[in-house]
């Protein structure tokens, strides 16, 4: 999968629950807004119109009353009117009675209510043929009791109404309630798959980059590990895949390359051994006297292939480091006697020069398990490096420290130093940082790998115009 289908799939699984942490928002929202609706257009309208109809029974009674006692007509065509008011209420009260409880009160104040407007009329029609007597008796008896009987069945009525209000405030409550843990649930997991998501494609990410960016900057420095094992179908495993190709080609490369100089130091090592040899010949007048001119002819000879024999072995000798075929021969030496030999046979060098070559020693415990031949080729090289690049009237120092489980030994000069760009390949292999002054690029390289042979490690310190310092630090386990 693509690097750019993982990351829209990881979204697109937080934009879905994201999605149904909405949806279940505004399906809460739609039932507290129900809820609402219901209260605003039948709670109140219902509690409205049963009020008003409680609230007209008592004054229809006094005016049932008034109209009995007095005889006043006034007095039951206001009742009429009342009592007409009262049942138009009733009526409108079924469209907004919901739930049983409210059906049922309803219907038996209904009921209650219709009875009573027949008594009414009753009492009147008896009030009209002139027997107030009986009509007095209806109201105190039969009138009262269905006049009560509206009375409480409207207030059941109210009751009931309410208590449907507090049970759908409940409901919209628990609604409410577990809408928000659901809510809370729902962006919490989205923020986890987030999270999740974003750490796993991150950590492949990351990791598959560490590794390329670990085996690039190895064979930067000319190490050819394995090939990076990155299995992914994405762009990065695209580009492992690139990079596993060019550094195996470029491995090959410097196969060939190592080959090549290898055999033709071998090839050249013979013959210019021969021409050595029979310059020295020559030289020494073994067939016979030479010119003045011809004895500085054989000097050139002998100065030529005696450089090109040096350079021949430093080579070869840096092709069997490189392959790991060096076998050192560790035996215990004093490496400050090494150090002291070392500058007494470079003390030529540097009084012409004109440098000062000075020696030093920091502790009391010298002593090392090393191959003396190796340690001996570098220190030369370091030493001679430094009085090379150091100018006249300058300073080489080299320095030997005891410290406890490692030997240090370093060379300081107060030379033309590095360039800060060339300082981390100063070891590599026919890397100089100053080609005008000579030399074959193998010294260093060379330094390292006996450091690498003895298992130490060397390091280069310097700051351009100002000198350098190299550093060599070998364990003692």
């Amino acid at each position: 999968m693509r690097l750019g289908s993982k990351i829209f799939l990881t979204s697109a699984l937080v934009i879905i629950v994201l999605a149904g942490v909405g949806f279940l928002s505004l399906r809460a929202l739609g039932r507290l807004v129900s809820v609402n609706r219901e209260i605003a257009t039948r709670t109140v309208p219902t509690l409205r119109l049963t009020a008003s109809a409680r609230e007209a029974i008592a004054p229809l009674v006094r005016l049932e009353a008034r109209a009995i006692v007095l005889g006043d007509p006034r007095y039951a065509t206001a009742w009429t009117e009342r009592a007409a008011r009262v049942a138009d209420n009733l009526e409108r009260l079924a469209e907004y009675a919901v739930s049983e409880r409210e059906a049922f009160y309803l219907h038996e104040a209904s009921a209650a209510f219709e009875g009573y407007r027949r008594v009414v009329a009753e009492e009147q029609a008896l009030l009209q043929r002139g027997e107030r007597a009986r009509a007095l008796r209806l109201t105190d008896t039969d009138a009262r009791v269905l006049a009560e009987d509206v009375q409480e069945n409207l207030d059941g009525l109210m009751a009931a109404t309410h208590t449907r209000v507090l049970a759908a405030q409940a409901e919209a409550a628990r609604l409410e309630a577990r809408t928000w843990t659901a809510v809370l649930i729902a962006l919490g997991a989205a923020v986890g798959l987030a999270l999740l998501g974003t750490a796993v494609v991150a950590q492949r990410m990351t990791r598959s980059l560490a590794l390329l960016s670990s085996a690039t900057a190895e064979v930067a420095a000319g190490a050819f590990r394995e090939p990076i094992a990155i299995e992914s179908r994405d762009e990065i495993g695209a580009l492992a895949r690139s990079f596993n190709s060019m550094a195996s080609q470029l491995h090959q490369m410097e196969e060939t390359k190592r080959e090549f100089f290898a055999t033709v130091s071998h090839e050249l090592r013979s013959p210019l051994t021969s021409i050595r040899g029979a310059a020295d010949l020559l030289r020494d007048g073994v067939p016979g006297p030479l010119t003045e001119k011809q004895e500085r002819l054989m000097d050139i000879i002998g100065q030529s292939s005696e450089r090109l024999l040096g350079l021949v072995n430093q080579i070869l000798e840096m092709s069997r480091l490189r392959a790991g075929l060096v076998e050192l021969d560790r035996k215990p030496l004093n490496l400050a006697w090494l150090v002291d030999r070392v500058v007494d046979e470079l003390h030529p060098r540097a009084e012409e020069a004109d440098v000062t070559l000075e020696r030093e020693r920091v502790g009391a415990n010298f002593t090392y398990l090393g191959d003396e031949e190796r340690l001996h080729q570098l220190v030369v090289n370091l030493g001679a490096n430094a009085i090379r690049f150091t100018p006249r009237g300058g300073r080489v120092v080299v320095r030997v420290i005891d410290v406890g489980p490692e030997i240090e030994l370093q060379v300081e000069d107060t030379g033309v130093g590095i360039p800060a760009d060339a300082l981390p390949y100063i070891f590599d292999a026919y890397r100089q940082a100053h080609r005008e002054r000579g030399g074959t690029g193998l010294g260093l390289a060379i330094v390292r790998g006996i450091v690498d042979a003895h298992g130490g490690r060397v390091t280069a310190e310097s700051q351009e115009g100002k000198g350098s310092r190299f550093t060599v630090l070998l364990p003692r386990g």
